[in-house]
């Protein structure tokens, strides 16, 4: 599973933040923007390095190895799966998926749990990078070269995102994204735009009501 992979290289993973600083700022700034209610959930915290600077108040992570980078962030955390959430029904008003999706074995049925622990009016935030764009296309290459993370990863079209929170009953509101420079250039920081078919961007975040 690909979890244990991160068990092993939870350090290594958490250098990305360190070495890739203008793109993890751009990224956070859109989610910033997204609007975060609280109570607030990270599905696939991971090292706690957005939950932290958006003030989670709980993250799940089945890789005791990078939960153990997130608590050092003085971050509330739990060992469970996407696919099995250790919550009662309707408890948190935000939900975050940030680049977890496309790491999940079952991720619709990761979906389904997050509408059941979501509030009525609350919103799941889910963030990817789209397979076909540069950013996607970058990173599939990695993973076929045998990078540790990627060749794990089964990356999303933005419509097959869209679909998954739509069969189970979550009603689109928005997309936003960052990132429109392509891997090759220089990172700068910028402001999160509204996305739109055809633009390249190589991350996207879309929000999503409970509304029933």
């Amino acid at each position: 599973m690909s979890y244990r992979v991160f068990d092993l290289l939870a350090d290594k993973y958490d250098e990305w933040y360190r070495r890739n600083r203008v793109i993890a700022e751009n990224e956070l700034k859109l989610i910033r923007s997204m609007g975060i209610e609280r109570p607030c959930l990270e599905v696939g915290v991971g090292t706690g390095f957005f939950a932290s600077a958006l003030s989670v108040d709980v993250g799940i992570d089945p890789s005791i190895g990078m939960l153990r980078i997130a608590r050092s962030r003085d971050l509330e955390v739990v060992q469970s799966f996407g696919e099995y959430l250790p919550f009662r029904r309707s408890c948190f008003r935000t939900i975050l998926l940030i680049a977890t999706l496309c790491f999940l074995d079952k991720p619709y049925e990761a979906i389904l749990e997050c509408t059941r622990v979501l509030a009525h009016g609350g919103k799941a935030i889910s963030c990817i990078v789209p397979r076909d764009s540069s950013w996607g296309r970058y990173y599939q290459e990695l993973g076929r070269r045998g990078h540790p993370f990627y060749s794990q990863a089964r990356f999303l079209t933005v419509d097959e995102m869209n679909e998954l929170f739509r069969s189970a009953g979550l009603e689109l509101l928005g997309m936003w994204g960052t990132l429109s420079f392509t891997p090759w250039e220089e990172p700068r920081l910028e402001e999160p735009i509204p996305w739109s078919k055809g633009v390249d961007l190589g991350f996207i975040c879309a929000s999503y009501a409970k509304i029933y």
